[in-house]
């Protein structure tokens, strides 16, 4: 197979940091065919690129993807800040293939992460990449998208999905582009959803679907998780932490109803947003059950003692500080976000 790619440069035609960039939509068996498809339907992201945009024999993914139950594959992010050597690969990734369609679930946070996500799915099946599933708004989870969308996914989330990433659109490319760095950024942007899903549905892949089912703040105000009628599996998104620290950007309280909600579910394995990427259930909520209760018991504490904010968001959850990487990153906003909802209890 062919596939089209094309050099992105910071700056005039070259003049800057350059990548070379995939452009899913275009493969062909033939380069002969990858050619009349990009002379038919010439891309946008190549109009200001550094040469036109050309087609090479289709290479292997550079990430790592584990098939952890028939036709269910996870990738595991980093436990790590998004930076220039990872390009924001820093949260899980999976993808389920049917009889008939293919679909992912989270994207990783920029465009050169969803092409690698794209050439993975494409090592396993030429089916139709049929949804992208975002878990929730978060950066990480969402800048893979549109790479994905080119090849003909349809990018499916929660109610409230596309107003939260428009509102965020400006601060989320701004910091991931400092952290990245521009130059391993190019082409990124955040997607916009074709469809939002209020309360449950299912995405059929032919002979299994993946039932979507909108869950309640908690996590985030656009939290989804996907269950394969298949195997069971039940991907969480963010509502599942391991290792990584848990961030708090939606209700405390909301959270744990949902977690424990979720852990009287049945299924055999969930794939959290982060760690793993593969978990027993219910016992793999275990550990993220335990931090929030501390939370809460810490914040209301700190609130029966009159102590303000500024002092209660530095002792809030210590008890924890040594089960969790990236502690120090997260749990003094997950305090100030705690003691800001319990005050009002």
């Amino acid at each position: 197979m062919f596939e089209a790619l094309v050099t992105l440069c910071l700056g005039a035609a070259g003049a800057g940091s350059c990548r070379e960039a995939l452009l899913p939509g275009y493969a062909a068996t033939t380069e002969t065919g990858c050619r009349a498809a990009l002379a038919a339907r010439p891309p946008e992201i190549a109009r200001d690129a550094a040469a036109p945009a050309r087609c090479a024999p289709r290479r292997a993914s550079r990430l790592a993807f584990d098939e952890v139950a028939p036709g269910v594959f996870a990738h595991r992010g980093e436990i790590a800040e998004p930076g220039p050597d990872n390009l924001g690969d820093v949260s899980n990734i999976a993808f389920v293939i049917g009889a008939a369609a293919v679909a992912v679930i989270d994207t990783g946070g920029s465009r050169a992460v969803g092409e690698e996500v794209y050439l993975a799915v494409r090592e396993r099946s030429e089916l139709p990449i049929a949804a992208v599933i975002l878990t929730h708004m978060h950066p990480d989870h969402v800048f893979g998208a549109p790479p994905l969308a080119e090849a003909g996914a349809e990018i499916v989330g929660r109610a409230g999905l596309g107003r939260a990433l428009s509102d965020r659109a400006g601060s989320y490319g701004e910091a991931f582009a400092a952290l990245i760095g521009p130059a391993g950024f190019l082409g990124s942007r955040i997607p916009a959803p074709d469809r939002e899903v209020a309360e449950d549905e299912a995405i059929d892949l032919g002979d299994r679907r993946l039932e979507l089912r909108a869950r309640p703040t908690a996590h985030t105000a656009s939290d989804l998780t996907a269950t394969d009628s298949a195997t069971g599996i039940l991907f969480t998104g963010d509502l599942v932490f391991a290792e990584h620290a848990p961030a708090l950007d939606g209700s405390l309280r909301g959270w744990q109803a949902v977690l424990a909600a979720m852990r009287a579910e049945a299924a055999p394995l969930v794939v959290p947003g982060h760690g793993g990427p593969v978990l027993p259930w219910p016992d793999g909520g275990a550990a993220l059950a335990r931090y929030l209760d501390v939370l809460a018991a810490d914040t209301r504490a700190a609130l029966d003692a009159g102590r303000p904010l500024s002092a209660a968001a530095r002792t809030i959850g210590q008890g924890e500080a040594a089960n969790w990487r990236l502690f120090d990153l997260y749990n003094a906003r997950n305090a100030t976000v705690a003691y800001t909802e319990l005050e009002w209890e």
